[in-house]
């Protein structure tokens, strides 16, 4: 059997999945100043999501696994964005260092990355990094096709619903009391003879 890897699964299951195994690990704790931070000087405010720190964890693993060797440098202008100056143009600002810088040293002690002894500077995945989510890939491959027969089997119970509500609907207009159609047809019958008249 071929090693599924993260380029056989779609990205957001993969990071949602990586980020819920990250809240098991301890080396990856959410600091306590994470809830009261940006992301970034381009932000506002800092991120509604509570959870944001295990998400953006497993975003940069994902963009360390695809990349081979990332620099601190390189992810704060991956994760950067526009800024907006009121009537001034927009203009880009990278994002905040230390939550990126935080986050590798809480992967470096869970023995998921190293420095790169390369000429090129910057951090990459060990063995274990490399397996951990290889297996987590592994997981979301898995998984995929229940999830979708779920979902096709919650369309297929939508639909006869509503085929079953039509007919109830359908059943009732024609199921009048034939008195109404009686006082109708009384009706038109006067209508016709007033007009004799």
């Amino acid at each position: 059997m071929e090693q599924i890897t993260i380029y056989d699964v779609e990205p957001e299951k993969f990071n949602d999945e990586l980020a819920n195994a990250l809240k098991e690990i301890p080396e990856f704790e959410m600091p306590e100043w994470a809830g009261f931070v940006k992301t970034s000087v381009s932000k506002l405010r800092p991120p509604a999501n509570p959870e944001w720190w295990y998400n953006r964890a497993a975003s940069i693993l994902r963009q360390i696994y695809i990349r081979g060797v990332v620099g601190v440098n390189r992810l704060k202008l991956r994760y950067g964005s526009k800024k907006e100056r009121g009537a001034r143009p927009e203009k880009f600002k990278k994002a905040s260092g230390k939550i990126i810088r935080t986050i590798l040293q809480q992967a470096e002690k869970a023995e998921f990355l190293e420095k790169s002894e390369t000429k090129k500077k910057g951090r990459q995945l060990t063995k274990k990094g490399l397996s951990f989510m290889n297996e987590i890939a592994e997981k979301v491959k898995l998984e995929k096709p229940e999830l979708k027969e779920e979902k096709q089997d919650k369309i297929v119970n939508e639909k006869n619903k509503d085929v079953s509500k039509n007919d109830a609907e359908g059943s009732d207009i024609n199921n009048k009391p034939k008195e109404e159609e009686k006082e109708i047809s009384g009706d038109n019958k006067n209508d016709k003879e007033k007009e004799n008249i």
